[in-house]
């Protein structure tokens, strides 16, 4: 393991700084808007804003990346992620706030494509492995580590939005000082949603509704946990330990997708997020430790979902698609998270601050439901010709290039598939 990390170090450092920063910003926008009395149905704006820069980023920063090289592209983008958070802090508007998150969410997507490309750079067939993990470890522990800064902190004022500037700048040193090599251009990001459909009916409508269910958890989760009048620290646990309990899970119910069909563990997930998200709807706790077990609970059944979903994809495509279905499930999940927090926020303004597990509830039974259909319409893929389960990064940190980095990929095919 010392190898692979001794040639990326700074590479993984700056990637640290970089994560922290998004998840402390991701989290302390909407709980200073809040204070702010920002309408809800603004504050879920800044999800769908964020994930139409994200999508967005995708599509365009390999351009980028080739004009100016990955060092620079790389400082321009972190570079640019510092100016926006300090702006949110000095600029307090709903609208300016939407708008500078579609920014935000452009410049995440143009540095995470950086870094991945650059592991996958820096990996071999042997070690790629390794290094993955290492980078799911470090994307799930920087964002959580973010998100509980704000615990400590004060909403109210500035502090937290300079913290998250330096954060952003700081990520930039040690790949500005680094000696290592730039790696080759992009994976150029291809799109085939009528092949993603019928290579696998079950991943292309469930990236959709995953997104649309996380994507409102995502954003107004904050929002709600401020509503019911449960403390800042409480918050930050909750918002936190729904995404660790879910990249718990994802291993054990991963492995059980391997043995078994895996749209029945997707329908079983499914099922579970949802009766968890209706019977917080019905109960509507207001006790912190309970409203934190529960959605503990919640998250460890959703986060499992999409990693599962793109293993089942993987297992109807060839090792040379495996990038442009990543592409495909990454469009799909982009588009449902911008729909989810629209319609999050417009339900808890005109119901009640439950109304988000209302809409993550539809969602979810609707998955589930839908995969039980599926199977009784088509047969499931050998045991013995599936790719075996890989667990994921946060899906708020992974673009396509993570697809050239996951060890289940056609390296040497994915990479005469680069920009020129």
């Amino acid at each position: 393991m010392l190898s692979p990390l001794g040639s990326i170090i700074a590479l993984l450092l700056g990637t640290a700084f970089l994560l922290t920063g998004s998840g402390l910003h991701g989290l302390l926008l909407p709980l200073r808007g809040q204070m702010e009395g920002f309408p809800t149905a603004s504050l879920g704006a800044l999800g769908a804003a964020w994930a139409v820069g994200f999508v967005a980023g995708c599509f365009i920063a390999p351009r980028i990346v080739r004009r100016a090289g990955h060092v620079r592209a790389f400082g321009a983008f972190a570079a640019a992620g510092a100016i926006i958070a300090l702006l949110t802090g000095m600029w307090v508007d709903p609208t300016g706030w939407v708008v500078l998150r579609i920014f935000t969410g452009f410049t995440m997507a143009g540095a995470f494509m950086v870094i991945e490309s650059w592991l996958n750079e820096k990996s071999t067939n042997e070690n790629r492995g390794t290094v993955f993990g290492i980078y799911m470890m470090l994307t799930y522990g920087s964002l959580t580590a973010g998100q509980m800064t704000v615990a400590f902190g004060n909403v109210s004022n500035t502090i937290l939005f300079m913290t998250t500037g330096i954060l952003f700048c700081m990520a930039l040193i040690p790949t500005a000082v680094s000696k290592a090599v730039s790696p080759e251009p992009l994976a150029q990001v291809s799109l085939d949603l009528k092949g993603l459909y019928h290579n696998s009916p079950v991943s292309f409508l469930g990236c959709v509704l995953v997104g649309i269910a996380n994507g409102a958890w995502g954003t107004l989760g904050a929002v709600y946990g401020g509503l019911i009048g449960i403390s800042t620290l409480q918050i930050a646990t909750m918002m936190s330990i729904a995404v660790l309990a879910g990249a718990a899970l994802q291993l054990p119910a991963g492995r059980l997708s391997d043995r078994i069909d895996r749209r029945l563990v997707i329908a079983g997930a499914s099922f579970g997020s949802g009766l968890l998200g209706l019977l917080i709807f019905l109960s509507a706790p207001r006790d912190g430790t309970y409203v934190i077990a529960m959605t503990a609970i919640y998250g460890a059944f959703a986060y499992t979902l999409y990693s599962i979903i793109v293993a089942h994809a993987n297992d109807h495509a060839t090792p040379e698609d495996f990038v442009k279905v990543a592409s495909g499930l990454l469009f799909l999940y982009g588009f449902g998270t911008m729909l989810g927090p629209l319609i999050g926020g417009v339900l808890m303004e005109i119901m009640r601050p439950e109304s988000l597990f209302l809409i993550t509830a539809l969602a979810h039974f609707s998955l589930g439901a839908y995969a039980l259909l599926r199977i009784s319409q088509r047969a499931p893929v050998p045991v013995d010709e599936r790719e075996a389960f890989k667990t994921l990064p946060s899906e708020r940190a992974v673009t396509p290039q993570a697809a050239v980095l996951d060890p289940r990929s056609d390296t040497d095919e994915n990479l005469a598939e680069t920009v020129e």
